[in-house]
């Protein structure tokens, strides 16, 4: 190897190095940069190596900030994290969770089944695994523990309903990778609808799901109780359900409808979004002056740490290929004795690896754009049915999707437990979240099996809505 490649090689271990500290990622991604930058330099100078690294590569990435920065889509983002915040103040989740109790309660495992339905929904509405975990915890895990569920059932219901946000759109994630792979925000969304659907499915309209709560319920009931103080199912419960779903399915119609039929694009769609979460926080009159500046100070705070790491990843990854990072990644690809189906299953094993320590906005900015053009040189077959735009990027970007998704989920360091651990009780210890995900995490590996091996499922609504 090339000297410029071990700078490569030590460059990304002094980033995962500088990751334990605790510094911010953003400083850690932009220090390590003017550290590499200064590094590349003196080798120049001083082994003639011809890094092309000096101060105007720095200046260069000021260019690219500007890029970044004035890209519209971007502008979605702060729109699709208000519309999440102020749904998770409306109480909507709350009364659905309410209503569907009073209508599964007299189904074994309806407790467990309502978590998921409820998972769904807030997937599609917030598209933040964070607020979503942590939403579904504080509401049913009070009340599935009132009710003598098992323990690891009951917290593995909730992390796995609650990572549904990172795939099913309006998710953030998938904008940042659209606008990193220069993909359609709309086409990333039309792609991920029906896998996410497929593993909302898998969770609880397919039999792998129900049967998994209804079996423990049958076999040992101790663990999957029935509520005694509920009342039979009647039309009554079911239009009250109907009643606390239908304005969360409207908005998500709105948003994701508008982007379909081409009314909007994505930006415009997120504005709409975020007006009517606001009007639904309004109706049901939870909207006051002290909620909206709690909800505009967290959308403030969450919007400058996401562009705050854009900054610093801009920087990094225009180093990084200055010194040839992505040649290497793509030669090293190239080199592994495998089919392309068997390189794909190293860089989604590299992924999910990643995921353990890394946040996914970081592997999305830095690690994405290094393996996306490896991918388009693979030669994989994937039919775009003639109007999918780089149709084999748009598959693989959903299979990162799924794959960080189960990566969350994953003992022992995935994000989603410890945001469930967060708002668990005291007496909820870690292992039992770990034993409770174990079932979830088989279903998302079927789900990640189902999309290798048709690639269609991704690729079929955005061939059909270009005609």
């Amino acid at each position: 190897m090339a000297l410029n490649d071990y700078i490569v090689i030590f460059m990304f271990i002094t980033f995962i190095g500088l990751l334990f500290t605790g510094f911010p990622i953003a400083w850690v991604l932009g220090g390590v940069a003017v550290l590499f930058t200064l590094i590349g330099y003196c080798s120049d100078l001083w082994f003639n190596t011809m890094t092309g690294l000096d101060y105007l590569t720095l200046s260069m990435a000021v260019n690219r900030i500007f890029k970044t920065m004035s890209n519209w889509v971007l502008v979605a983002l702060p729109m699709f994290i208000f519309m999440g915040l102020m749904l998770d103040r409306s109480g909507i989740a709350e009364k659905m969770m309410n209503e569907m109790q009073k209508l599964f309660g007299k189904v074994r495992g309806g407790l467990a089944i309502t978590v998921t339905l409820i998972g769904i929904i807030l997937a599609a509405s917030t598209g933040i695994i964070g607020a979503s975990v942590v939403l579904l915890g504080l509401l049913s895990l009070p009340a599935i523990m009132k009710q003598g569920y098992g323990l690891t059932l009951s917290l593995g219901t909730i992390a796995g309903a609650g990572t549904l946000g990172i795939l099913i759109p309006p998710s953030i994630m998938l904008v940042i990778m659209a606008d990193q792979l220069s993909l359609s925000v709309g086409d990333l969304f039309m792609g991920a609808l029906l896998p996410g659907i497929i593993l909302g499915t898998l969770y609880i309209l397919y039999i792998l799901y129900i049967l998994y709560i209804l079996f423990i319920g049958l076999i040992n009931p101790k663990q999957a109780p029935i509520d005694s103080n509920r009342q039979p199912m009647s039309l009554k419960m079911g239009w009250g359900v109907f009643k606390t779903i239908l304005p969360p399915a409207i908005l998500i119609l709105a948003v994701l409808g508008s982007i379909f039929a081409g009314i909007t694009t994505p930006t415009e769609a997120s504005g709409v979004g975020a007006l009517g979460a606001t009007i639904l926080a309004w109706v049901n009159k939870k909207l006051t002056f002290k909620v909206l500046k709690e909800v505009m100070e967290s959308c403030f705070g969450t919007t400058a740490y996401i562009f705050a790491i854009f900054i610093g990843a801009t920087v990094f990854a225009l180093v990084l290929k200055t010194l040839g990072g992505d040649e290497l990644i793509e030669r090293a690809l190239s080199n592994i004795p495998f089919s392309t189906y068997g390189v794909l299953l190293v860089i989604l094993d590299v992924v999910f690896l990643l995921g353990f320590f890394l946040d996914w906005i970081e592997i999305t900015l830095i690690v994405l754009p290094l393996l996306a053009p490896a991918i388009s040189t693979l030669g994989f077959d994937v039919n775009g049915y003639g109007v999918v735009d780089k149709p084999e990027l748009l598959w693989f970007v959903i299979l990162v999707a799924v794959t960080l998704q189960t990566s969350f989920l994953t003992p022992p360091v995935g994000l989603a437990l410890f945001y469930l651990k967060g708002v668990c009780p005291p007496e909820v210890k870690l292992i039992d979240i770990y034993k409770g995900v174990v079932p979830f995490i088989i279903l998302q590996l079927i789900g990640l099996a189902i999309i290798i091996i048709w690639p269609q499922l991704v690729l079929w609504l955005p061939s059909i809505v270009y005609g």
